[in-house]
């Protein structure tokens, strides 16, 4: 491992990131990190030219078609892995023989195993990790929490959450076809279980407290390798709540539609997450606009992503591990979050594994 000397960063100091991958994702951490202050986008990395144009014309100091060589020739204090997921371990390890903490996409890793290793690597070198668990981050998601917790359905006996989008198919008519490795269960480690399924679980945790999985179903929906859709009954330990959980990549999204909603069966009431909501979708969006406009005269802080709230959140989630790493203090959501959320996954595959195996068991006997 080569010797590396860490920069303490003061309050005044700018905090100088890379980001690694400009694609989907990449370009909104991207725009996310342009806008936020105090900040310094030195340098970007991506392997498609269209993705690197994109970073160049933003403003981007230096652009490389290689995230090692932009690791291994810039002086960083955060990198944004927003590569594909069969890349963050390299990245995370890269990243720590530099110094250099991160800030990871979701899923952090493909597997637990994987994840061990990124995070041996990352406590070896002394690197604070992580992980971009934008649920938490919500308005309707947040509200829905605080509501909890102040007890305005009492105990709840049943939760359920539902998240389904179009996933990488995208919606008709599609202009090009989509990457292929959103598609290969080698690359991603799943599909919407995956995918969405870690975004939930770590939200459901953040509410209720560790999850056990009882019991869970996967299939496809549509012709594709990956699963389009599954289904997850668990319990919350500290609160005995039923929590039932449906995550699919089969169903279009069209703003202002938000295709992920929570809803608590309390003992005093039942309340839902769209009920915290922005009212009047379009007229925020309006006034976001013209919030953005005036801040540039004013000096104040832009609503960056005002209009599309659960793109605000990836906004606030980067802000709030930026602040930590200048304040010296673990981050909010860290790599161990987002490893549990992976444990998760694999446990709910392994029981839908061994459901599978009893179906054709008892198909073969009948």
């Amino acid at each position: 491992m080569r010797s590396f000397i860490r920069r303490r960063l003061s309050r005044s100091d700018s905090v100088r990131i890379g980001v690694l991958g400009v694609g989907n994702i990449g370009s909104v951490h991207l725009k996310s990190a342009l806008a936020m202050p105090g900040v310094d986008v030195v340098a970007a990395a991506d392997t498609v030219p269209k993705n690197r144009d994109r970073a160049d014309s933003a403003g981007v100091t230096r652009v490389y078609d290689d995230y090692v060589t932009l690791l291994e020739s810039e002086t960083l204090d955060v990198a944004i892995v927003a590569l594909p997921p069969f890349l963050h371990c390299d990245a995370v390890e890269v990243a720590a023989e530099t110094g250099v903490d991160v800030f990871v996409e979701k899923p952090f890793a493909r597997s637990t195993a994987e994840a061990d290793e990124m995070l041996e690597a990352a406590s070896e070198a002394g690197i604070r990790v992580g992980v971009d668990h934008t649920l938490r981050y919500q308005p309707d998601l947040t509200g829905l929490k605080g509501a909890y917790e102040d007890g305005t359905v009492g105990h709840v006996p049943h939760a359920s959450m539902v998240r389904v989008n179009d996933g990488p198919l995208g919606r008709p008519p599609v202009e090009d076809a989509p990457p292929a490795w959103p598609l290969d269960p080698d690359a991603t480690g799943g599909g919407s279980l995956m995918e969405l399924g870690v975004h939930c679980f770590d939200y459901l945790e953040w509410t209720f407290g560790p999850l056990e999985i009882r019991d869970a179903m996967i299939d496809t929906t549509l012709e594709v390798p990956v699963e389009d859709a599954a289904t997850v009954l668990m319990e919350a330990r500290e609160t005995g709540t039923a929590v039932t959980l449906h995550c699919g990549s089969y169903q279009w999204e069209e703003l202002p539609e938000v295709n992920t909603n929570v809803r608590l069966e309390g003992i005093t009431g039942t309340i839902e997450s769209e009920e915290y909501l922005p009212t009047n979708f379009y007229g925020s969006a309006a006034l976001s606009a013209l919030s953005n406009v005036a801040s540039r005269f004013t000096g104040g802080d832009p609503a960056v992503y005002g209009p599309t709230f659960y793109l605000q959140a990836h906004y606030d989630a980067l802000f709030d591990f930026v602040d930590s790493i200048r304040a010296d203090e673990t981050p909010p959501v860290t790599g161990e979050d987002g490893r549990r959320t992976l444990e998760l996954v694999e446990t709910a595959y392994e029981l839908a594994d061994e459901d599978c195996a009893e179906a054709d068991a008892l198909e073969v006997v009948s």
